[in-house]
């Protein structure tokens, strides 16, 4: 997979300056963000969807940025949605760090390897340090939006 998906971010999708304080309500946030352009597809499915995939283990990867996502049946191609914390929370990540960026994603039911090629993209676009930097930096999710965009047209270019 060379790119995301067309419209994989999208500015409905970012919330800045999230003050959800524990685990539980950050993924509520996540589900609430993801659900919101999938007709037929509540908050509440999804959240549970995320939250049955958390107890699996944590999606903490270290350096105070998560992934949490599930496969879902009704959802038609891969979106994301990312929060940005006005304060860390502990999510049982894999250095004890608490979490502050957070990128929520959603996968057709049937997608497997799109699932885990998106999250090995994922994975590797936010160990870039500078990457998070300017993503935890962002004071809007205009900007936050634009980040992305730039990164992912730089990637497509090396």
């Amino acid at each position: 997979m060379s790119r995301f998906p067309e419209n994989f971010l999208t500015l409905k999708r970012i919330s800045c300056h999230n003050s959800a304080g524990s685990k539980k309500r950050l993924l509520e946030e996540v589900g609430s963000l993801l659900a919101g352009p999938v007709q037929g597809l509540s908050r509440e499915r999804v959240f549970d969807r995320l939250l049955e995939r958390e107890r699996l283990g944590s999606t903490g990867l270290g350096q105070g940025i998560a992934l949490p996502h599930a496969r879902m049946e009704g959802v038609d191609q891969a979106i994301g949605a990312l929060v940005q914390l006005r304060t860390g929370i502990d999510f049982d990540a894999i250095d004890n760090r608490s979490v502050d960026l957070v990128f929520g994603l959603l996968v057709p039911e049937k997608a497997t390897n799109e699932h885990l090629e998106l999250l090995a993209k994922l994975a590797s676009l936010f160990s870039d340090r500078d990457f998070s930097a300017r993503l935890r930096e962002a004071p809007d999710p205009e900007i936050i939006l634009k980040t992305f965009q730039q990164r992912e047209t730089l990637a497509r270019s090396a």
